[in-house]
């Protein structure tokens, strides 16, 4: 790998090391320089001439730095490694911010996620690589240069074979009909891998004038184990009101699987529910603003490095992503 270089920004380098000892190579080495008025200055310190260089940047805000202060470093990096003539530039993003405002809702509504694409694409970005995008389809079509969307299925699936036991009936619910198409698909794989009927339902919900109103339950959840699916967990609210309507349908237990864990502060009220019984979402976002134990107790965190490392490893060796995401 002579001409491969990996690095990321101060934010996420305990993220990127676990993935850089999976490709068993270090980091590359960068500078990020704070200046007094605020701006601030970012540079590789090594050559990356003629490199095909990968940065891995998880865009959400911490208690340190917001997605948007993230978001300009990452702009500033990848303008100063076309400079210095990088072959090709890929940017890993875990999480993707502003993915979610993938369209009008209201008159004079922003597409957040096409001006993201531009301003990303203005800098030299060859390839954006994330994992579970709000919407794929809007993900793949923002941008003009080359996309790579990656699933949590392979995970999750994973982590299900060797936790849930002999449960004898399982059902896979959305929390909304807009999720109905992941959640299908997640029972597909789940399925196949167990080698089992699992039954499907979804919740209907509404948004009106900003203001959310959750319907019945469509489906039938009696005696099962309940696995619901969604790709990010905010406040917790949309789940709460799922999981409380399979409890009163009769479900035996229910586990909620999401992808990206946001956690605002209120989900440590909202998510101090019963009706949840465990909480399953991957390391691309901390947890860090959880501080209820209770809900930390339920709280299960997957690792995704080796899986976003075996990505980088095909995409450098031009290899497909075809066979990582497929479900044995």
């Amino acid at each position: 790998m002579k001409d491969f270089s990996l690095f990321t920004l101060n934010a996420n380098r305990s993220y990127s090391e676990a993935i850089a000892a999976h490709l068993n190579i270090a980091l590359a080495a960068h500078e990020e320089r704070e200046f007094e008025d605020g701006e601030h200055k970012i540079r590789p310190l090594q050559s990356v001439r003629g490199h095909h260089v990968f940065v891995i940047a998880s865009l959400y805000s911490d208690s340190h730095l917001s997605v948007n202060d993230k978001l300009c470093r990452l702009i500033m990096f990848t303008g100063a490694l076309r400079d210095a003539s990088a072959r090709e530039i890929t940017l890993v993003l875990p999480y993707l911010a502003y993915a979610r405002k993938d369209r009008r809702t209201q008159p004079r509504d922003p597409v957040s996620i096409r001006y993201l694409a531009s301003i990303i694409e203005a800098v030299g970005t060859d390839r954006v690589m994330t994992l579970e995008a709000h919407n794929p389809a809007a993900f793949e079509n923002a941008f003009r240069c080359v996309t790579e969307h990656l699933e949590a299925l392979p995970l999750f699936i994973h982590y299900l074979s060797l936790t849930l036991g002999d449960a004898a009936k399982i059902t896979v619910v959305s929390p909304d009909t807009g999720g109905y198409k992941r959640a299908q698909k997640f029972r597909l794989a789940l399925s196949k891998a167990h080698q089992m009927e699992i039954n499907s339902a979804f919740v209907e919900k509404l948004r009106s004038g900003g203001k959310l109103t959750h319907g019945r339950l469509v489906g039938t959840v009696n005696d099962s184990t309940v696995l619901i699916i969604d790709d990010m967990i905010v406040s917790g609210s949309t789940l709460c009101h799922a999981a409380q309507s399979c409890k009163q349908n009769g479900a035996n237990k229910v586990i909620a699987i999401v992808t990206h864990g946001m956690f605002s502060e209120a989900a440590n009220s909202v998510l101090d529910n019963p009706a949840i019984d465990e909480i399953i979402i991957t390391d691309t976002v901390p947890p860090w603003r959880l501080n209820n134990p209770r809900v930390l107790n339920k709280l299960t965190v997957l690792k995704t490095a080796q899986f976003i490392a075996d990505a980088i490893q095909r995409v450098y060796s031009g290899e497909s992503l075809t066979d990582l995401l497929t479900i044995e």
